[in-house]
């Protein structure tokens, strides 16, 4: 697999967050974000003429909070959330969660490990810290959903998700590469997870780039080793574009 290659001015370039921009931590508020992401995701967010997104799992107030004062486009909940160029917000009304919610937690008090995150739309049940516990999350949530079609289970690295039916980061990057700064530009997206693959899926057919962050199988034909690879990538990418003519930000 190779090497992604260098990020063009005409690039519209989407980041997956955590393990792609950080590493992955034993709990999601445990992450470390280095003050220099912060500045090269800003100088990036500038020389790419506003063309920079982050789509993640997270809500977008978390990213927000994560990345201050640096405020990007963003997808959240893996695109439940969706917030434009212009500062415009999109959210899917949350579904009714309260029988997940209430079983997730049944299932953290019996089983020390386990840790449930409520998201806007969406419960998180992460088994980082009891990975022997996989086929018990997993049988749960499974009994949990059936005959619940408007609700879907995604398996990420050490974490279940019950979140809306038919949203996915692929969808909610075929929506900014809809919208100015995005539109006409060439799609480059980087993400570490399986729930990475619906945007693979569309970057790629657009002539795009499809990073995968660290190892696993994949649809992606280009690949990184770890955040670290991805920081060295992204500033390699920030000194060519700084030394090159700078794209007008599309209004």
């Amino acid at each position: 697999m190779q090497k992604p290659p260098r990020i063009t001015p005409d690039a519209a370039l989407f980041l997956d967050f955590d393990g792609t921009l950080v590493a992955l931590a034993e709990t999601p508020e445990a992450i470390e974000v280095p003050p220099a992401l912060v500045a090269l995701l800003t100088d990036l967010h500038g020389l790419l003429g506003g063309a920079l997104a982050v789509v993640s799992g997270r809500q977008i107030d978390v990213l927000d909070r994560f990345l201050a004062p640096l405020r990007l486009p963003s997808a959240g909940e893996h695109g439940v959330q969706r917030r434009d160029a212009e500062g415009h917000m999109q959210e899917q009304p949350p579904p009714d969660l309260s029988f997940v919610l209430d079983a997730c937690n049944e299932l953290a008090g019996a089983h020390p490990g386990l840790l449930v995150e409520r998201k806007h739309s969406a419960i998180a049940l992460h088994y980082r810290l009891a990975p022997d516990l996989l086929d018990v999350c997993r049988d749960t949530l499974v009994r949990l959903l059936d005959g619940q079609p408007q609700l879907e289970l995604l398996h990420g690295k050490f974490v279940f998700e019950v979140k809306p039916a038919g949203i996915n980061k692929g969808i909610a990057i075929d929506a900014f590469m809809r919208e100015a700064p995005f539109v006409g530009r060439v799609p480059v997206f980087a993400g570490d997870d399986t729930t990475d693959e619906t945007g693979f899926a569309v970057v790629q057919p657009r002539g795009g780039v499809a990073i995968k962050v660290g190892s696993g199988p994949t649809q992606a034909l280009h690949r990184l080793d770890s955040t670290l690879a991805v920081y060295e990538w992204l500033l390699e990418a920030r000194d060519l574009l700084a030394n090159g003519p700078r794209p007008e930000v599309a209004r």
